[in-house]
C-alpha cells in the first residue's frame, strides 16, 4: 500500500533536513557528507528501519539525470575561464584520454581477475571512470583545505567535464551488449555526433541564455531563477533530442554564461549553487533507496578488489599518462591521482544496464555502488591528510574574502578575481606601489587574517594576504602572473 501523501511529504522533509545536519557534522567528524546522504537513503529504504520500498531504476535514472544536469550547470557557472585557461589542455586530456584509459584498465582487471566477459568488464570500467567535482570540492570546503598552484583549477575543470566521455562509453557499450551484431566501429559516428552537437549546443545556448536574461526584463526578480532553472532542462532535453551529449551542453552553457555579463549574475550563481546542493542531496538519497544493503555482502570481496585496483592502479596510471606532456611535479600528479573521487555519476550510469535488461545488471549496479561508497569513504576522508603529506596544500583556508552586495557584481562589466599572495610570488614583500600593476587593474580590498582593509600604495603585501582585484580579462591575466 503506497504511503499517504502527507506522510510521504513529511518523510522527504525530514530526510532533507537530516542530510543538511549531516553535512554540517561531516566537517567535524572528518567523514564526507555524501556518505551520510547515502546512509540516510539506505536506512530509509526497504532494508532499513524506514521501510520505504523503492525499486524503480527508471525513476532513479530520471532523478539522477536531472540532478547531474543542474550540478554540472552550477559548476560551469562558477568556472572562471581566466583561472582554468592555463590548465585547460591537461584537464581536457584527463577528462577524455584519462577516462578511456581508466575504462580499459578496469576492464582488463575485471576480465583477468574478476571473471567478467570482455564487454561487461569494459562496461564496469566506463561506469566508474568519471570523477565527481561536487564531491571533491564539498570535501575541501568542509575540511577548510586549499590546494596549491594549478591543482584546484585542474581538478575543477577535469571533474566537471569528464562525465560526457563516461556517459558516451557507457551508452556505447550498453548498445554493443544489447545488439551483438554491432561492432566497435559503430561507436565512432555516435561519438562525433554526441560531442559535436553537444559542444555546439552548449556554446549557442550559453550565448542565447545571456541574451535572454538581459533582454527579457522581468518585473519580478524572483522569476529570474525560474527562468534559468527552466533553461537547464531545456538545454539538456533539446541537445539530447538532437543526438548530442546533453551533459556536455549544460556544462558548457553554464561556463559560457558564467564568463559573460548578465543581470543578477551573482544572485543567480548563488541560487544555482544552492540548487546543486539540493539536487546532490536528493540524488544520493534516491540512490541510497534504490540499493538493497542485504545484497552488498555477496559482492563485497569483488567490490573491494575493483575499488582497490581503481584507486591504486587505474586512476594513477591514467593521470600519469595524460599529464606526461605537462610540467607537473610527482607530488602534484599523486595528488590528482588520489583526488579521483567517485560520486553519484557512476551510480546513475549503472542504471542504464538495468533499464536495458542486460544480464548481471543487478550485480553490476551493486558492485558500482560498493566501489563508489569505498571511494568516497576512503579517498574522501583522507584528501586533507594526503594534501598535507604531499605538501600540496595551501596554508591559508579556503574561505571567501568578503560578502559584497549582489548588485555590485551584477552591474560591474569587467572581471573580479581573488588573488592570494604566495611566498615565492613577485608581489610578496613589496609595497603595492612597487608591484607595477597594469593600468587597467584596480586592487579593491585586502584580507589579512580576519582583518579587511582598503589597499594603499604604501601597504606591503604579506604571504597569505587575499586580494580582490578588478580589471578586464587581459588585465586579470597579467596580474595573475604577478601573484602566481
Amino acid at each position: 500500500m503506497p504511503l499517504a501523501i502527507e506522510v510521504l511529504l513529511f518523510s522527504i522533509g525530514v530526510l532533507i533536513l537530516l542530510a543538511i545536519f549531516a553535512n554540517k557534522a561531516s566537517g567535524r567528524l572528518g567523514v564526507p557528507a555524501l556518505v551520510f546522504f547515502l546512509a540516510l537513503g539506505m536506512l530509509a529504504g526497504s532494508d532499513g528501519p524506514g521501510g520505504i520500498y523503492f525499486d524503480n531504476p527508471w525513476q532513479t535514472q530520471l532523478v539522477g539525470t536531472a540532478a547531474l544536469a543542474y550540478i554540472l550547470f552550477a559548476g560551469g557557472l562558477e568556472t572562471r575561464w581566466s583561472v582554468v585557461r592555463p590548465v585547460a589542455l591537461p584537464a581536457l586530456l584527463l577528462s577524455t584520454l584519462g577516462v578511456v584509459l581508466t575504462t580499459l584498465l578496469v576492464g582488463w582487471f575485471a576480465m583477468q581477475v574478476l571473471g567478467f566477459a570482455p564487454l561487461e568488464g569494459l562496461l564496469l570500467g566506463a561506469i566508474v571512470s568519471s570523477t565527481d567535482a561536487a564531491a571533491v570540492f564539498s570535501i575541501l570546503r568542509s575540511r577548510d583545505t586549499r590546494l596549491r598552484g594549478k591543482l584546484e583549477p585542474l581538478l575543477e575543470m577535469e571533474s566537471g567535464s569528464n562525465d560526457p566521455m563516461a556517459i558516451f562509453l557507457t551508452l556505447g557499450l550498453v548498445r554493443l551488449l544489447s545488439d551483438p551484431g554491432l561492432g566497435p566501429a559503430s561507436l565512432l559516428p555516435m561519438f562525433l555526433i554526441q560531442f559535436g552537437i553537444g559542444g555546439l549546443a552548449g556554446f549557442v545556448f550559453g550565448k542565447a541564455g545571456i541574451w535572454l536574461v538581459n533582454q527579457i526584463k522581468l518585473r519580478e526578480d524572483g522569476l529570474y531563477p525560474v527562468l534559468t532553472t527552466s533553461l537547464v532542462i531545456l538545454i539538456y532535453g533539446a541537445t539530447t533530442a538532437l543526438g548530442g551529449n546533453g551533459f556536455l551542453a549544460v556544462y558548457l552553457a553554464g561556463m559560457v554564461m558564467g564568463n559573460g555579463v548578465f543581470v543578477h549574475r551573482r544572485s543567480l550563481t548563488r541560487y544555482h549553487d544552492g540548487l546543486a546542493w539540493l539536487m546532490q542531496i536528493t540524488m544520493f538519497l534516491v540512490l541510497g533507496l534504490q540499493v538493497f544493503p542485504s545484497q552488498l555482502p555477496a559482492i563485497a570481496l569483488t567490490g573491494l578488489l575493483a575499488a582497490a585496483f581503481l584507486m591504486v592502479v587505474a586512476r594513477p596510471l591514467s593521470v600519469f599518462v595524460a599529464l606526461l606532456p605537462f610540467r607537473f611535479t610527482l607530488c602534484e600528479k599523486l595528488m590528482v591521482s588520489w583526488v579521483g573521487l567517485r560520486g553519484a555519476a557512476p551510480i546513475v550510469l549503472a542504471t542504464f544496464p538495468l533499464l536495458a535488461g542486460l544480464e548481471k545488471s543487478g550485480t553490476l549496479f551493486n558492485l558500482v555502488f560498493f566501489v563508489v561508497l569505498l571511494s568516497v569513504l576512503l579517498q574522501g576522508s583522507s584528501i586533507p591528510f594526503v594534501a598535507r603529506l604531499l605538501r600540496v596544500n595551501h596554508p591559508e583556508s579556503a574561505g571567501a574574502i568578503t560578502n559584497l552586495p549582489d548588485d555590485f557584481f551584477d552591474k560591474y562589466q569587467g572581471e573580479l578575481v581573488e588573488l592570494i599572495v604566495k611566498p615565492n610570488s613577485s608581489a610578496c614583500g613589496k609595497r603595492i606601489v612597487e608591484i607595477n600593476l597594469p593600468d587597467s587593474v584596480l586592487l579593491v580590498l585586502i584580507q589579512r587574517g580576519k582583518n579587511l582593509f582598503l589597499p594603499r600604495g604604501d601597504i606591503a603585501l604579506e604571504t597569505g594576504d587575499r586580494v580582490l582585484a578588478a580589471s578586464d580579462r587581459q588585465g586579470i591575466a597579467e596580474v595573475l602572473s604577478l601573484f602566481g
